[in-house]
């Protein structure tokens, strides 16, 4: 709708505003909520819902009776233009807050004007004279009298309809001119809510790939542990396989030992001088064998020990405790164009990780 148009074109400004503020529905001002359909033409919230209930459900009776599709369809009764609604339905469409501002105002300057149309204010000082002048200096209408005898005689004067049209004028420049603020608002605040949606994808994004990034650590880690791991439980296995050994090797030792012990006190009970002298001589041989056979493996000092498992991760430690964004720095600066501050901001946030997987990796053990 072409607002600046229609209000500087000739005739009542007020009137050709009013006219642009009727609804094509009810054929009343907006009532608000005022909801704008993609083809600019606006509509009050509760009209739009009877054409879209009309339109879903066709036995359904309603102020109009032309405007229907299939569901979720209807054609605006301006200009016909297909309409698709979401499954919000009416409240799916965007407000026109500037019509609803306009309207605002127009109520605001039509209730500034208790007077009716065609009557003539008059002057309270001069009760009989109608208020005819302006005057500029004080800035208010007034009378002939006031001007040759009253308050206003050393005043500057004009003509009432002079003055009257050209403030008229005035005020319907300040709405197009507000009008037009209102259009550069509206694109604005779409801007920013667009630059809200961006803001959230991109920091679930961001997040997605935090996560993945720390799971792939976690996943080194995890790696690397159970390597360390296996390494400890080998190690392990290999000592307790050669004391185990050690053991049953001396267990048979101590096996043989006793049994040569108690061959040796049973040949000392011997009664008989021959029977002893048969065995003793090979029964001593043996025992200074046994005596001196006792020669098996023994562990060196320590070795049981299994501290030379050392894990050096202090350094590793230090470097994950410095995995940080970087600098999430706001840079603030003012430029002065064209008579206009703009202040831009910018932000820098980048992802150190800080440690490698393969520094991760080659976690090793200390000698």
């Amino acid at each position: 709708m072409d607002y600046k148009s229609s209000l500087i074109q000739d005739g009542n400004p007020m009137e050709n505003l009013e006219k642009q503020l009727i609804c094509p529905i009810c054929l009343e001002m907006f009532t608000k909520p005022v909801v704008i359909l993609p083809c600019q033409h606006n509509l009050c919230r509760k009209c739009a819902n009877d054409i879209f209930q009309q339109a879903a459900n066709p036995y359904w009776t309603g102020r109009v009776g032309s405007a229907a599709m299939s569901g979720g369809r209807f054609r605006c009764p301006s200009c016909r233009h297909e309409v698709i609604m979401d499954r919000h339905g009416v409240y799916g469409l965007q407000r026109n807050l500037l019509v609803e501002n306009i309207i605002d105002i127009y109520k605001q300057e039509c209730s500034s004007r208790p007077l009716q149309k065609g009557s003539h204010p008059m002057c309270k000082e001069h009760e009989d004279e109608k208020i005819n002048i302006y005057c500029l200096t004080c800035e208010v209408p007034t009378c002939s009298m006031c001007k040759v005898f009253g308050a206003h005689k050393a005043c500057e004067v004009a003509p009432l309809q002079s003055v009257f049209q050209g403030q008229k004028t005035e005020l319907s420049n300040c709405i197009s001119m507000l009008v037009a603020g209102n259009d550069r608002v509206q694109t604005i605040i779409t801007q920013l809510e667009d630059s809200c949606r961006v803001t959230k994808e991109n920091s679930h994004q961001v997040k997605e790939e935090l996560s993945q990034k720390f799971d792939a650590l976690y996943a080194i880690l995890d790696e690397k542990k159970s390597e360390l791991l296996q390494r400890i439980t080998r190690e392990q296995e290999e000592k307790l396989g050669f004391l185990e050994a050690l053991i049953q090797q001396y267990r048979e030792q101590l096996d043989k030992s006793t049994k040569l012990v108690e061959t040796a006190i049973q040949s000392l009970d011997e009664p008989g001088g021959a029977i002893f002298l048969l065995s003793a001589k090979q029964l001593i041989r043996s025992i200074v064998e046994a005596s001196k056979g006792c020669q098996l493996g023994k562990i060196e000092q320590g070795f049981e020990n299994m501290d030379y498992f050392t894990l050096d991760l202090e350094h590793i430690a230090d470097t994950l405790r410095t995995i940080d964004f970087g600098t999430g720095k706001i840079i603030r600066k003012h430029e002065e164009t064209d008579g206009e501050q703009r202040c831009h901001m910018g932000s820098k946030y980048r992802f150190h990780q800080g440690l490698s997987g393969d520094c991760m990796r080659r976690c090793v053990y200390s000698p």
